[in-house]
């Protein structure tokens, strides 16, 4: 006899994730250290068949299971995941709190007061960041051709997730002013940086990317400049515009930056916008190309597969095709006398500069609002 999974809100054992007391968690962050043998052992003997929707009665094996780091910077904290027998790269559940609980059912709130956005706090809040950052977005919401590679963020990220009807729609992340920039450099950023966003697909075109950018721009009243970091998917550069459109003094302070962000790394992200969208103009568009084919260059794809082992110590991403909005001339010119007032040499040299793609270091900035 086939066994559920436990998405119901009977007891402290079936309640949703995040809405679960501490007390009732059973030490739940310590659990996922403990010897993942035993681990094992108590998940395989939780029941001896899934039923998950949309597919038959899935066997609970050992074969099934595999590790996943937590945190990009621990690498003994584990969540117990189980595996589609077909595609190893397809999570179907994962084991906390002694039960089996579909991904889906892990993002979910059954309380009325979580809604919009919420910083990251409890162990419970960084299970749900994991989920929606590594299986949604790495798995469920991929592209067969997107060759996204993803990692967990670390321990102590700072991360908002947008809750939304009951369930976690968003999330963003942030790294401070000050932080270090990974664990193999003394180099630290030099100002605000929004490291990492994305949007289930659901819930797109509601303007939550909006809303989003516009909290990390309040999160930060005193900084006369905010990074967004390099490269930006072209679905982020169309959430710019539209924020920046709708926000005009916000223009002179985002900036797409290089880690750790000094003048040489950063470039003004309404100007970039404008200078594209004048280059657009003085090309010729290509004979037989219609506006729903650039529509379909410019929606790239938003996923990706990761790696059930081992994980990379840095998140990749491609970079997607920009396309400029329709532009405000005289906007774009005082903006550029205003940032050559500011930093004439560095800024140019910053703007002539052409790199490669390949060198840049991805990130996974995807979103539509």
């Amino acid at each position: 006899m086939a066994s559920r999974l436990r998405t119901g809100r009977g007891g402290a054992g079936s309640l949703f994730l995040v809405d679960i007391k501490d007390e009732n968690l059973g030490n739940l962050e310590t659990g996922l250290c403990n010897n993942q043998a035993k681990l094992m052992e108590e998940a395989l003997a939780a029941a001896e068949d899934l039923s998950v929707p949309g597919q038959k009665n899935i066997k609970v094996e050992a074969s099934s299971m595999s590790f996943l780091p937590l945190y990009r910077d621990d690498s003994e904290c584990c969540l117990l995941v189980l595996t589609d027998p077909q595609d190893k790269n397809t999570v179907l559940a994962i084991y906390l709190n002694n039960s089996w609980r579909l991904p889906e059912d892990v993002i979910k709130t059954s309380d009325p007061l979580r809604e919009g956005l919420k910083q990251v706090q409890t162990c419970q809040e960084r299970i749900v960041l994991f989920v929606l950052n590594c299986i949604i977005f790495g798995t469920l919401e991929r592209s067969l051709t997107d060759d996204t590679v993803f990692v967990p963020h670390p321990k102590k990220e700072d991360a908002r997730i947008f809750w939304k009807s009951g369930e976690a729609a968003a999330f963003y992340t942030v790294k401070r002013k000050g932080n270090l920039c990974d664990g193999h450099t003394s180099q630290c950023y030099m100002l605000p940086v929004l490291d990492t966003m994305f949007v289930r697909k659901k819930f797109r075109r509601c303007g939550l990317g909006i809303k989003m950018l516009q909290d990390f721009c309040q999160s930060f009243p005193s900084e006369d400049a905010l990074g967004l970091s390099s490269p930006l998917s072209a679905e982020m550069e169309k959430v710019c515009q539209k924020f920046l459109e709708t926000y005009p003094k916000q223009q002179p302070r985002l900036w797409e930056v290089e880690a750790p962000g000094d003048w040489t790394q950063r470039v003004n992200i309404w100007l970039k916008i404008q200078l594209e969208q004048n280059a657009d103009r003085s090309s010729p568009m290509p004979e037989g190309q219609d506006g729903e084919a650039e529509e379909g260059r410019i929606n790239t794809s938003l996923g990706c597969i990761p790696h059930l082992g081992a994980l990379p110590d840095k998140p990749m991403a491609h970079l997607g095709d920009h396309r400029g909005a329709p532009g405000l001339p005289s906007q774009s010119n005082e903006l550029q006398v205003q940032l050559k007032a500011e930093e004439p040499k560095k800024l140019k040299k910053r703007m002539s500069r052409e790199e490669p793609a390949e060198e840049s270091v991805a990130k996974h900035l995807r979103t539509m609002s």
